[in-house]
């Protein structure tokens, strides 16, 4: 692989260039595959096209026989995360660079707060941790692990001021995590009127609790305990219960770390029935390998306790890897949460002591290319699709990320197909000193790995990016998720995520209120056209572009509306269109006459994320 440079003395990745050209790859996206050329300026991708010329200044990359793809995004990462009286090894710099390594460009880390601890509190604390060390972009989901109003009103401020567009409950770990399916509801539905998107980590905390009693009164003790104690059924219909009550909230629900082919069915299956906002995340560690032996060394079945566990069933890998093919599971991620082989030693004589967690971030994309592609279950658009272009799309980062296109981020990988390489702690860029894909030979490898424009990653050696990420807000209403209607509903209404809203904003209604409001605008559409600004503007006796109740029921009656609506689809528009989103003083009809006018030409179903 050559790299010229039209810049004097210009050699690898010792130097920055203001612009790249990467010349003579195959390029893929999730859908489509083309043999062009691709240019970035400033960090941005600002032409692709056949035979491109290198304008001055330009370092040229032929990269002929290579894939050129998105960067990868691992939607599940916890880097210096507090957890079971230990701290993960991987901080955010170590874990960005790891990945970084792997082909990964960013990651959406979470930042989880203890039962009543302020969810800004840790979010800032993250913002703290992270934003000086990051390597690449990165993202936070954020774990509500209680409920209150105050918790229902921190997630408003978090999506509308900091760029938080996810929240994760846990259905397992009693006493510390855990809430009750009546907090789930409660959380679901607030996801919901946010245009958040609801995470789940489903396993049946109650009957965990049950079995890890019985087996050691047993006197099971020992790391094999783990998997003993959450066997699949355990997580499959915590998995069920999760998606009903999704299903009844109208919430949509990402699926974290699903680990099972029962689990996976479950989710598969619903999908089909109609819950298709319904997601399901895969992990590198649960498609490449499984449980170890109950007669492995403690320190090698402690490196590979997880929640929930790595199956012992040989199939699992398989039957996961299946189910991203087929469109069953969504996306891949990685849990990446590395403890070092002394804290998993904390749990020697109790296996509900050993911290759970492990590796992933640096070897997730070679391993799924070696499981999936090598082994055509997948081809190689398919695997942009789980590793990348899907998780941009739920999380409402597409086309700024997920993709090859003009004017999305320089975030690109060069992958070798035909690379080998044999994964080793000691040769890993992880602070862990434990791979759990150790003496794994993969083949597909990244060859240059560049991030913000900027290569990052070249032929086996890393570039310091120490400090070159940043934090990348994740806006709520992904058109991906909610569908082209609400997002433009969203839009008119200043942007739901606008917690200082004056005017007609999403946010002031709950989920029933949102349906009467679809409803209410169904019927006014076909009469309510432009030319209606006209007979509001004679009564806005203040020219400020709003009217009184009385006035407003004026206008609806005159233009055949206010006929056919119930009183309670008027009240919601009255409530959706007020001035001060509390009481009807004054309704803001211009914004009421451009729903209308959108509502007619919107979208109504959210695009297919398969």
């Amino acid at each position: 692989m050559e790299n010229n440079s039209t810049q004097n003395g210009a050699e690898g990745g010792d130097i920055k260039p203001p612009k790249l050209l990467l010349k003579g790859g195959k390029v893929v996206n999730a859908d489509k595959t083309e043999n062009v050329d691709v240019l970035v300026e400033n960090g941005v991708i600002t032409d692709i096209g056949y035979d491109l010329a290198a304008p001055p200044g330009t370092t040229v990359l032929m990269v002929d026989g290579m894939f050129v793809i998105p960067g990868g995004i691992d939607p599940h990462t916890h880097l210096e995360f507090e957890f079971m009286g230990t701290k993960s090894v991987d901080d955010f710099y170590r874990g960005t660079r790891a990945a970084v390594a792997g082909g990964t460009t960013m990651v959406i880390d979470f930042a989880i707060a203890h039962p009543g601890r302020s969810l800004l509190e840790v979010y800032d604390k993250y913002r703290s941790m992270a934003d000086p060390k990051v390597c690449c972009d990165y993202g936070l989901h954020v774990g509500v692990t209680w409920w209150s109003r105050t918790v229902s009103k921190e997630m408003e401020l978090l999506c509308g001021q900091h760029g938080v567009n996810s929240f994760k409950l846990f259905m397992a770990y009693k006493d510390m995590f855990m809430v009750d399916d009546g907090e789930l509801y409660e959380a679901f539905a607030r996801c919901r009127e946010l245009g958040a998107v609801a995470m789940v980590h489903a396993e049946n905390g109650h009957v965990i609790e049950k079995n890890v009693q019985k087996l050691k009164e047993s006197g099971v003790t020992g790391p094999e305990g783990h998997e003993m104690s959450r066997p699949e059924e355990v997580e499959a219909e915590a998995v069920n219960r999760a998606a009903m009550i999704a299903s009844q909230t109208g919430s949509p629900l990402y699926v974290v770390h699903v680990m099972s082919e029962s689990a996976a069915r479950i989710i598969e299956e619903r999908r089909k029935a109609g819950q298709t906002t319904l997601y399901g995340e895969a992990l590198a560690a649960g498609l490449g390998t499984v449980a170890p032996d109950d007669n492995c060394p403690f320190e090698v079945a402690a490196a590979h306790v997880m929640s929930p566990p790595l199956r012992k069933t040989r199939s699992t890998p398989l039957a996961l890897m299946k189910a991203l093919a087929s469109g069953g599971l969504q996306t891949t991620g990685t849990d990446n949460c590395t403890f070092n082989k002394d804290q998993k030693a904390i749990g020697k004589n109790d296996f509900t002591k050993i911290p759970n967690g492990l590796n992933g971030l640096e070897d997730r994309m070679s391993v799924i290319w070696h499981k999936g592609v090598n082994t055509d279950i997948i081809d190689p658009q398919k695997f942009v699709e789980i590793t990348s272009t899907n998780a941009a799309k739920i999380f409402n980062l597409y086309p700024k990320k997920g993709c090859i296109e003009v004017g999305s981020d320089a975030d690109i990988v060069v992958w070798n197909p035909n690379k080998s390489k044999k994964i080793s702690a000691s040769t890993h860029k992880h602070a862990c000193d434990f791979n759990i894909f150790e003496g794994m030979v993969v083949r597909g490898v990244p060859e240059i790995v560049i991030v913000k424009g900027k290569v990052g990653y070249q032929s086996g050696r890393l570039i310091e990016l120490k400090g070159h990420g940043s934090f990348v807000p994740c806006q709520v209403f992904s058109p991906h998720v909610y569908g082209r209607r609400e997002v433009r509903l969203s839009q008119e209404a200043g942007d739901c995520s606008n917690v200082k809203d004056t005017q007609y904003c999403l946010n002031t209604l709950n989920f029933s209120e949102r349906q009467l409001l679809t409803s209410a605008l169904q019927k006014a559409a076909p009469t309510t056209q432009r030319g209606s600004v006209k007979l509001f503007k004679e009564l806005d006796s203040k020219g400020n572009g709003k009217v009184g109740p009385n006035e407003f029921f004026k206008v609806l009656q005159r233009i055949d509306v206010l006929q056919h609506l119930s009183s309670r689809e008027a009240d919601i528009l009255l409530k959706a269109f007020s001035a001060d989103s509390v009481t009807a003083k004054e309704i803001a009809y211009e914004q009421f006459v451009h729903a209308c006018s959108q509502h007619c030409s919107a979208n109504c179903e959210p695009e297919e994320t398969t």
